[in-house]
């Protein structure tokens, strides 16, 4: 049930009639993993933990860097060497105190990912690395959690959603293969920042449908971003039969 409080601060939404207090409740109900607390991870987890998602969690081993503030809008300068996930947990706490935010500041893999991927309603691919992506879609996989996948580099953005509760769904290794893929960083290609704010809100929006059970959620489908041209392509994706993580 929604207090009173909750009624007033999620009016907007509840307004809607295909959203309603129905929407809510399954917001306020779940618990969304963010894996990544940088460009990405940012406009996630404030506009997740705005919108009224229950409980939050945000894992990031990193710290904040001068280079990252130009992006990454939830830190202060004065923030520098802090923690990345203490910290913007902390900033969604100081937005809205009625839902629970939790941090954890270590890279996470092998059961600690599997792990806390089981005990998530969704999880948000806000990372930049290969190895962790495919992991996160591992987990995802053999859990039947939805993962909403986010990518930013330079001028362009990629955005899908793979739910393995629904047979048709693909999964993230159908599109990418684990052998050949390497890591490109925005330390090495550069990034624009309001790109990442631009695929990080959608990821909400995502995650947000996922839930509620409210719109289409980009299930296969992939949307592909040239922010420089302000041009969006979608590509369909097919579940792979041969795909070694989610065939069969």
């Amino acid at each position: 049930m929604l207090s009173d409080e909750e009624l007033l601060r999620y009016s907007r939404q509840i307004l809607m009639p295909r959203f309603d207090i129905a929407g809510q409740e399954k917001l306020k109900a779940a618990h969304v993993l963010v894996i990544g607390a940088g460009g990405l991870g940012c406009p996630v987890a404030l506009y997740l933990g705005a919108a009224g998602v229950g409980h939050l969690t945000l894992v990031d081993d990193d710290q904040i860097e001068l280079a990252n503030l130009q992006r990454q809008i939830a830190f202060e300068q004065s923030w520098l060497g802090d923690s990345k996930a203490e910290r913007l947990a902390e900033r969604v706490r100081a937005i809205n105190p009625e839902i629970t935010v939790s941090a954890v500041n270590r890279r996470v893999d092998g059961d600690d990912l599997k792990q806390l991927v089981a005990e998530s309603t969704l999880v948000l691919d806000c990372t930049d690395n290969f190895n962790t992506r495919f992991a996160l879609n591992r987990a995802s996989v053999a859990n039947k959690v939805p993962l909403v996948s986010g990518a930013a580099i330079r001028g362009e953005g990629q955005l899908s959603v793979y739910d393995p509760r629904h047979p048709e769904s693909p999964c993230y290794h159908c599109l990418y293969p684990e052998q050949g893929n390497e890591d490109l960083t925005c330390s090495e290609a550069g990034v624009i920042a309001p790109l990442v704010g631009m695929i990080g809100s959608a990821q909400a929006m995502e995650a947000i449908k996922v839930i509620s059970e409210v719109g289409k959620p980009l299930v296969g489908r992939l949307l592909i971003l040239d922010a420089w041209q302000m041009e969006w392509r979608e590509m369909k994706l097919a579940k792979d039969p041969d795909c070694p993580v989610c065939a069969g």
